[in-house]
C-alpha cells in the first residue's frame, strides 16, 4: 500500500516538473517572438536591473527564502524516502512474484489450455500427484511397451528440496522415465526466466506449513516448519492400514512403499526399479536411487542416528555423508513431511533389507 503511493506521488511530482519546464519553454518562445529591431528595448542585458538597496534587501531576502524552502524540501524528502524504500522494494517485489506465478502458471498448465502439460501429469494445477503414459523398451527382448508412470506430486517440493534442486530438476529432468528436461541447457524449450516463473509458480501451490520458525514467515515456504498434522496423520493412518490388511509387516516397510501422492512421501519410487509403473523388482534394489539391500545401508551409516540425520536433511550437492558417500542434491529431504518416528521406522526396515 505504501510502495503504492509512493509510487504515485513520485509520478506526479515527475508531471509537474515536465509541465513546468514545457510552460517555461512556451513563454520564452513567445518572448522571442517580439518584433525585429527591438533588442535594444528587449534583451534582458540592456534593461535597467535593481539598484543596491532593492539588491541588498528584498531580492536577497526573496533568493535565501528560496533557498531555505528547498532545504527544508530536501531535509523532508530524502529521510522519507530513506524510510519508505523498503516497503517500495517489497512491494515491487511481491508485484514480480505475483506476475511470474501467472506466468509460471500459464506454462504449468495442460496441453489443452496452452502450457507445457505439468499439470496433465501431477494431476492439476496445484499438484497433488497424477500419472503419465510412458513408453519402455525391454533392453533384452527389444519389447516395447505402454506403461502408466505415477507422477508424484509436487505440492511439497520445496519441503524436500532446495529452489537450485528444483531448478536442475526442470532444467534437466530425470533420466529414464516420463520427466523430460524442460529448461534449454537440458534440451528443453524454456529460457531461464521461464523456469524461473515456474519455479515461483510452484512455491504457490505448496501445501501450508505448521510450526514456521517466525509467525511472521510464509507457510508456503517457510524454514523449520512441516506438514500439517492432519497431513501426518493421514500417512500414519495409511501405513497401518496396509500393516492390518497384511499388504506389508511393518509399518516401516509400508512408508518405503507407501502410494499417497502418487508416492510422494515413498522411498520405493527412487529405490526399487518399477515401482513407479506397477512392475516393482527387488525391494530397495536400486532404481534411480542406489542399491539398500545386503547391508548397504548399514555400511554407509554404521550409526543409525546418522542415517536418520541424512533422511532428515536429503543429500546437498558435493558435499560428505556417510562413510563414502558425496551428495548429489537428488536425495530428496523427508525431516518436514514425515514424523520423527515415521523416518525411524523407515531406517529400521532399511538397515534389515
Amino acid at each position: 500500500m505504501i510502495a503504492a503511493v509512493t509510487t504515485n506521488i513520485a509520478w506526479i511530482i515527475l508531471v509537474i516538473a515536465i509541465g513546468g519546464w514545457i510552460v517555461y519553454g512556451l513563454t520564452n518562445i513567445r518572448r522571442s517572438r517580439a518584433e525585429i529591431g527591438s533588442e535594444i528595448t528587449l534583451a534582458a542585458n540592456r534593461k535597467p536591473y535593481y539598484d543596491d538597496e532593492i539588491l541588498e534587501g528584498k531580492k536577497i531576502e526573496r533568493t535565501q527564502l528560496l533557498g531555505l524552502l528547498f532545504l527544508v524540501v530536501v531535509t523532508i524528502t530524502l529521510p522519507l524516502y530513506w524510510i519508505l524504500e523498503p516497503s517500495r522494494e517489497a512491494g515491487a517485489i511481491k508485484m514480480w512474484d505475483h506476475q511470474f506465478d501467472s506466468w509460471g502458471g500459464k506454462l504449468f498448465a495442460a496441453t489443452a489450455d496452452g502450457g507445457y502439460n505439468c499439470a496433465g501429469c501431477h494431476g492439476g494445477m496445484k499438484g497433488p500427484g497424477g500419472a503419465a503414459a510412458y513408453s519402455m523398451t525391454d533392453p533384452k527382448t527389444g519389447e516395447v511397451k505402454e506403461v502408466s508412470w505415477k507422477a508424484p506430486a509436487i505440492n511439497t517440493i520445496y519441503y524436500r528440496y532446495s529452489e537450485e534442486e528444483v531448478r536442475f530438476i526442470l532444467n534437466y529432468g530425470r533420466p529414464f522415465s516420463p520427466m523430460s528436461p524442460w529448461g534449454l541447457v537440458g534440451g528443453g524449450p524454456m529460457n531461464e526466466q521461464q523456469i524461473q516463473t515456474v519455479l515461483t509458480y510452484l512455491k504457490g501451490i505448496q501445501i501450508p506449513r505448521e510450526d514456521c520458525r517466525l509467525i511472521s514467515d510464509d507457510p508456503l515456504t517457510c524454514d523449520g516448519g512441516h506438514l500439517p498434522k492432519a497431513t501426518q496423520d493421514e500417512i500414519q493412518a495409511e501405513a497401518e492400514r496396509l500393516v492390518a490388511a497384511g499388504t506389508y509387516k511393518t509399518v516401516g516397510e509400508a512408508l518405503f512403499n507407501l502410494d499417497l501422492g502418487s508416492g510422494n512421501y515413498s522411498c520405493a519410487r527412487c529405490h526399487t526399479k518399477g515401482w513407479s509403473y506397477g512392475d516393482p523388482q527387488v525391494t530397495g534394489g536400486g532404481g534411480f536411487g542406489p542399491n539398500l539391500t545386503g547391508g548397504s545401508a548399514v555400511r554407509q551409516f554404521p550409526q543409525k542416528s546418522d542415517m536418520v540425520a541424512f533422511i532428515n536433511g536429503g543429500s546437498e550437492y558435493g558435499k560428505r555423508y556417510g562413510e563414502q558417500g558425496q551428495g548429489s542434491g537428488r536425495m530428496p529431504a523427508f525431516g518436514a513431511m514425515l514424523t520423527e518416528s515415521q523416518i525411524s521406522a523407515v531406517v529400521d526396515y532399511v538397515r534389515g533389507l
